[in-house]
């Protein structure tokens, strides 16, 4: 806890004419004072420098003391981290050269390669920060709202896939693979204070997926970046010598933990090809969504010594069985608070699978609709503050203006609106109760499907399970694997919930469907739900 919140909290109460509350007690004072006290001590992370303030200077300070080392390795392609930085050098020389510079964003149009590492350690050594999305995969019109949206006048890739990136006629594409192939280009890196990097210049803009509306840009700092992958248990003890997983989508903010936290800590990155599990099977470090992780074959990752999730919720098998060989974070937090903003060890034997607690510099707070702080122990949206807290959302001050607010309990600092539904457990860890929007009404009853779902994993069999909200009066649910018996789930959410809990429906399938940032394809199971039911074999409520 932050000593200057320990003193407040400790203060003696002073006559009324003579003591003032600081804003922190008089935010507390609906609260007892035991609570008050674990409020702080629960809420607020530890105090803990970053060990450097910007992502570059990580990975330009072990360019310097292992440049022999290996970087990344993709395939049979391998690159040293002094070759990387001087690949990166030749690349930031073309970038100044085409006008990039501090404060301007690079878009980044690729798939995983060497050369992706290429583009956006040059964008950070202009000073630009790097919008990164995977081509083929991204629709067209979101690569040039993209684009527009950034005001980027640069655009790299790869000379592969010139033909598959829209260009306006004041961009111009830059192919990463051609430049670092020409030997006779410069590897100084671009100087002057038109590219100084600074701890709060953006180091990337992650654009949301836009299946509910118009992708949304958020803007990411290296101040942001530094606070979880230079500081422990965000770092997951990332070092030279230890080898992790790039798994991810590169438009995926935890894309950033694997590419950066390695660049950035001297560790090795082994970007995957077409297949997932033949990476994790070679690696000391793995981060994954649930869905991604759960359809790996456990037994052969036990060389993974540590493994995170985020992105979605975790099933408690799923936890217990990768704990039992490897350290296992179950972690939370949106694109807006930096990629995690709790974590917290798994252990088989804890009584709840928490997603732990905040992590350093970072605060949590549980909250009614009125932001006013509740009780431990009651459930209410999770708000997060301190270092995590982005910069907002690109040229969307209004939206900016509903999620991120002046947080009442630091003054000066900002909070965040997860929209998670939380609250802590007597040991001080953060138990999650799904999103806001997951708490749904079934025949004019409150249903929280994550509930439902955690019910149907409680079942013999279940590895996984997703409830959706079909119609106002039924619930879909799926099971995976299609082994799993959909009676016997069915009827542990009817042992464990109330009767407006149970699935008209549980369809048990080998593996649930992914987005392709790897997390459950919620249209696509609705999709299947409709065709079921549209043959006549259930009966809908």
């Amino acid at each position: 806890m932050p000593h200057s919140l320990r003193n407040t909290l400790s203060q003696p109460v002073f006559p009324a004419q003579t003591y003032l509350a600081s804003p922190l007690e008089r935010a507390l004072q609906g609260l007892s004072l035991r609570d008050r006290q674990r409020f702080v001590s629960f809420g607020f992370g530890p105090d803990l420098a970053p060990r450097f303030d910007t992502i570059l200077k990580g990975f330009v300070h072990f360019a310097q003391i292992q440049p022999d080392a290996i970087a990344a390795e993709h395939g049979p392609a391998r690159i040293t981290y002094g070759d990387l930085n001087n690949a990166a050098n030749r690349m930031a020389g073309q970038l100044a050269q085409a006008g990039v510079k501090r404060g301007q964003v690079v878009c980044l149009y690729l798939h995983r390669s060497i050369e992706m590492l290429v583009g956006l350690l040059a964008a950070m050594k202009v000073g630009a920060a790097y919008a990164p999305q995977h081509v083929g995969v991204a629709p067209t019109e979101m690569l040039r709202h993209i684009a527009e949206a950034t005001g980027a006048r640069v655009i790299l890739s790869l000379s592969t896939l010139v033909d598959q990136v829209p260009l306006a006629a004041n961009q111009t594409l830059i192919a990463i693979d051609t430049v670092i192939q020409d030997t006779g280009l410069s590897d100084a890196t671009p100087n002057g204070p038109q590219h100084r990097l600074r701890p709060d210049d953006r180091a990337m803009v992650l654009f949301t997926s836009g299946t509910t509306g118009v992708p949304n840009g958020v803007q990411v700092t290296h101040r942001n970046l530094c606070n979880i992958l230079q500081t422990a248990p965000g770092d997951l003890g990332m070092r030279p010598g230890l080898r992790v997983g790039q798994i991810l989508s590169i438009a995926f903010d935890m894309a950033a933990w694997e590419t950066l936290g390695a660049l950035s800590n001297g560790a090795t990155l082994v970007i995957r090809g077409k297949s997932i599990a033949e990476t994790a099977a070679k690696v000391d470090i793995l981060i994954a969504t649930p869905s991604i992780l759960n359809a790996l074959d456990a037994s052969r990752c036990h060389g993974v010594k540590v493994a995170a999730v985020a992105g979605e919720p975790c099933p408690r098998p799923l936890a217990d069985t990768w704990s039992a060989f490897c350290n296992f974070y179950n972690s939370c937090g949106p694109t807006e608070t930096t990629i995690i903003n709790t974590a917290e060890p798994h252990f088989p034997d804890k009584p709840v699978l928490s997603i732990g607690r905040p992590t350093p510099n970072n605060t949590v707070y549980v909250l009614d609709d009125d932001l006013n702080p509740l009780p431990i122990g009651a459930k209410g949206e999770m708000w997060a503050g301190g270092d995590c807290v982005t910069m907002g959302y690109l040229e969307n001050p209004g939206l900016t203006a509903d999620r991120y607010r002046d947080d009442p309990f630091r003054p000066g600092h900002k909070m965040f609106r997860t929209r998670d539904l939380g609250a802590w457990t007597e040991d001080g860890e953060l138990e999650h109760f799904g999103r806001v929007d997951d708490l749904v009404k079934i025949c004019g009853f409150r249903v929280e499907l994550d509930g439902v779902s955690a019910a149907l994993e409680a079942s013999e069999g279940c590895e996984q399970a997703v409830t959706l909200k079909y119609d106002s009066r039924n619930l879909v649910s799926f099971i995976s694997p299609a082994t799993a018996d959909p009676d016997r789930a069915a009827q542990s959410v009817t042992d464990r919930l109330p009767y407006y809990n149970k699935p008209t429906l549980v369809l048990a399938m080998d593996a649930l469907p992914r987005t392709p940032r790897g997390k459950i394809d919620k249209r696509a199971l609705l999709q299947m739900a409709a065709a079921e039911i549209a043959t006549g074999k259930v009966e809908l409520n």
